[in-house]
């Protein structure tokens, strides 16, 4: 007992941020959904202003990745945001798919998630970043929603499905890439920046030299100057593995604490 309330008492003054896990019902999937969300030790309830950023898992991950693999109790209180886990289920890519009822997942960060996010937590100021499959669904869902992030980033994201159309399930979503193409070119990122007008939110790409989708985030990259959106492009050494994105966690939260 004693060794007990000792490791409560070298806990509570080793961080002090709360967790909560957020258990939602999605109406739109009709299922549970399970969301982490870490708030920082100077957080106040009865402030209607407080900033938040949503970190996105990625392929094969669930909500609680982050927190396995990043001491976020500790950055929360560092950067004072409301940090946000949410899952995106193993395979979603964030989108509402054509083909499984059961996994609408746009539908339900802007109309059920967020919606509830900042009534809970008054949060007023929300930015977005994930890794993989997570960088591309903050890319899409701050694309396809620019009235609901006030930042956005991306780390390693997977912005073009068409990189493999036998990998990572995607043909689960959105049908195989021989019969339905146009899908997968309207739903990938360097498509989409061709057709998206008046983005004024800031953007942050950022990818591993050694990581396979290095060569088409600077795909990304150029077609953004071509279509003269604003943006920051990060190229730093590594691959597609967490102690890059452990890395790069604090250069998007140093990047969205200058914004929100």
């Amino acid at each position: 007992m004693i060794l007990v309330l000792f490791w409560t008492y070298l806990s509570i003054f080793a961080y002090a941020a709360d967790t909560d896990t957020l258990v939602i019902y999605s109406e739109s999937m009709k299922k549970k959904i399970s969301t982490l969300v870490i708030i920082p030790d100077d957080y106040v309830k009865d402030n209607r202003s407080n900033s938040a950023v949503m970190l996105l898992h990625g392929y094969g991950g669930n909500f609680l990745d982050w927190s396995k693999n990043a001491d976020l109790d500790i950055t929360a209180d560092e950067f004072n945001f409301i940090l946000v886990c949410p899952d995106g289920s193993t395979n979603s890519w964030y989108l509402d798919s054509p083909i499984d009822q059961y996994s609408q997942y746009e539908t339900y960060f802007i109309n059920e998630l967020i919606p509830q996010l900042k009534v809970l937590y008054m949060i007023d100021q929300l930015a977005v970043t994930g890794l993989s499959m997570g960088g591309h669904g903050a890319l899409y869902l701050s694309l396809r929603n620019p009235d609901i992030f006030s930042a956005v980033g991306s780390m390693s994201g997977g912005v073009d499905l068409t990189y493999s159309t036998k990998k990572w399930d995607i043909s689960q979503k959105l049908g195989s890439y021989e019969q339905f193409p146009i899908r997968w070119h309207e739903n990938s990122i360097v498509k989409m920046v061709k057709k998206v007008k008046g983005i004024t939110f800031p953007i942050l790409i950022d990818c591993g030299t050694n990581d396979f989708f290095i060569g088409i985030n600077r795909a990304l990259h150029s077609e953004l100057l071509v279509q003269d959106i604003k943006h920051d492009f990060v190229e730093r050494p590594g691959g597609h593995q967490w102690s890059y994105w452990i890395e790069a966690l604090d250069h998007h939260l140093i990047f969205f604490k200058k914004y929100i």
